[in-house]
């Protein structure tokens, strides 16, 4: 190849993603992982999601399992990792209650009295934590958090703004608009959040992701030096990651696709990409921008791929003209770098270019 020049990734933008000579599981000593989207989906299981969890405790990764829901207790959350094959202890559940409970210290004395919009897992957190859960705002609170739950409904929430808009403070575990089930995408606790946040016309104080604090705390409590959070949604499990500066695998298992990857900023871009768990246990290809002729070309293993104005380009197989496409992970590896460059030149718009819908083969 002519007038050809080659870099590295790292070496060529901080944004994109980063290459590993052995298994993740091995270079990292602590994975935070998230759990609906990644080692489970609602009532369904994910496939390798045990595989990958376990086969990262066995190369010696610790495994704290970080998640925006709040309405599971650490018990609760065991028993049903448990139940998709994942080991796992209470102690190594943090969640966005958790987390809450601990931001709520920043704001209102020790013990101060607490309603709850929310389930048992939140109860437990707050109550873990010294505070004093109260029956409603007739017992005039100090502050209101609101977790999902399936319990949660209009009493529970018109109980919440009574107490808001008597002067509590408004503290939600996290802003997740939507809960992936076994069916699809439920209303999450972001969306409920919003109803009384609409009502009282007060902003809540929110904890979990996308924020930076829930992954320093749970790091914290785990005691690692070398962390990787694991997540499926881009604007909260990567966003928080990249804000509390910790390398990101993304997994194609629950919300984000492969097309949201392509088109995800800079502040939501994973360090490494992979279809499901089975990321932990395999090396990651350094990716490489090699100018040829004048032309950014993105290599990963043996797959070399860029990005005109008149689509993606593979080398040998042509433009992705179509609304679909089949490619190897590498490919989609390549693809994303090729396709982050492009939109970094053009001011993070792909107006005009065609970014099919990608099935990924690993």
């Amino acid at each position: 190849m002519a007038n050809q020049s080659t870099t590295s990734a790292e070496g060529s933008h901080p944004a994109f993603m980063s290459g590993c000579d052995q298994p993740l599981a091995a270079a990292f000593d602590v994975a935070l992982l998230d759990l609906d989207g990644v080692c489970f989906a609602g009532d369904a299981r994910i496939p390798h999601a045990a595989e990958g969890a376990n086969g990262a405790r066995g190369l010696g990764m610790q495994l704290v399992f970080v998640t925006n829901n709040a309405s599971r207790a650490p018990q609760a959350v065991v028993d049903k990792l448990a139940a998709n094959d994942i080991d796992a202890s209470p102690g190594e559940v943090f969640s966005a209650a958790m987390d809450a409970a601990a931001l709520l210290h920043e704001h209102v004395s020790d013990g101060a009295p607490v309603f709850v919009i929310g389930g048992e897992g939140l109860r437990q957190a707050l109550t873990d934590e010294g505070f004093t859960v109260v029956a409603g705002a007739q017992d005039s609170p100090a502050a209101v958090v609101q977790g999902w739950d399936a319990a949660v409904d209009w009493a529970m929430m018109s109980e919440g703004l009574y107490a808001i808009t008597n002067g509590a403070l408004h503290v939600a575990t996290n802003l997740d608009a939507t809960l992936p089930t076994e069916r699809g995408f439920a209303l999450g606790n972001g969306s409920l959040v919003a109803a009384v946040a609409n009502a009282s016309g007060q902003e809540p104080l929110a904890g979990g992701k996308p924020f930076p604090g829930i992954y320093q705390r749970a790091l914290r409590r785990a005691g690692g030096s070398r962390p990787l959070a694991v997540g499926d949604r881009l604007n909260t499990d990567h966003v928080g990651a990249r804000a509390a500066e910790i390398p990101g695998l993304h997994v194609l298992t629950g919300v984000s696709t492969a097309r949201d990857v392509l088109l995800a900023a800079p502040e939501e871009r994973p360090t490494f990409l992979h279809t499901d768990l089975r990321g932990l246990l395999q090396p990651h290809p350094e990716p490489k921008r090699t100018v040829i002729d004048g032309e950014a070309w993105w290599q990963v293993g043996e797959q070399w791929w860029h990005v005109t104005s008149a689509g993606a380009e593979g080398q040998g197989v042509g433009f992705l003209d179509a609304d679909s496409a089949t490619v190897s992970l590498d490919a989609y590896r390549a693809l994303a770098c090729a396709f982050w460059e492009y939109t970094d030149a053009h001011s993070g718009r792909a107006d005009g270019l065609n970014v099919p819908e990608l099935n990924v083969t690993a």
